[in-house]
């Protein structure tokens, strides 16, 4: 469970006295307990692990898109804070498919339920989301997929 590892590696650094990553881990645990109130009363729970991926995968679009704005304003020490915090959310992250099994893992899916032109997108990644969703960064995978149905 991601999130037993979460609240372990929390302790650690507190032991350890390392505050810029006990920092991240605080924010990280606060964003999940937001998202549980958030899911309070939904009638259907997700399983816990996707939860925590979808939470951690929002927290890095984040984190990449402020980096991009504070090197773009000239701001790098607060670029460097941001990328500080984007290096423990990617720790607890499953491990990213790379560029080849994203690939094939598209043609598969394309060949599977017959996907033949751009309207058939919508399907593809859905089934891609549903199939490879905690494994990939969607917005790559929609280039690809594109690429794919040209």
């Amino acid at each position: 469970m991601i999130r037993e590892s979460l609240k372990a590696a929390q302790i650690a650094a507190m032991k350890a006295g390392d505050k810029p990553r006990l920092a991240a881990l605080r924010l990280i645990l606060a964003r999940l307990k937001d998202r549980d109130i958030e899911l309070r009363t939904a009638s259907q729970l997700p399983e816990d692990d996707a939860l925590v991926v979808d939470v951690l995968q929002k927290m890095v679009k984040q984190r990449r898109e402020s980096i991009a704005l504070y090197e773009q304003g000239g701001r790098q020490e607060l670029a460097a804070l941001e990328a500080g915090e984007l290096a423990v959310i990617e720790e607890f992250l499953p491990q990213q498919l790379s560029a080849a099994d994203t690939a094939a893992a598209i043609a598969a899916i394309r060949d599977e339920i017959g996907a033949a032109g751009m309207k058939d997108m919508g399907r593809l990644m859905a089934e891609l989301k549903a199939r490879h969703g905690s494994q990939l960064d969607m917005a790559k995978a929609s280039g690809l997929v594109k690429a794919a149905l040209s």
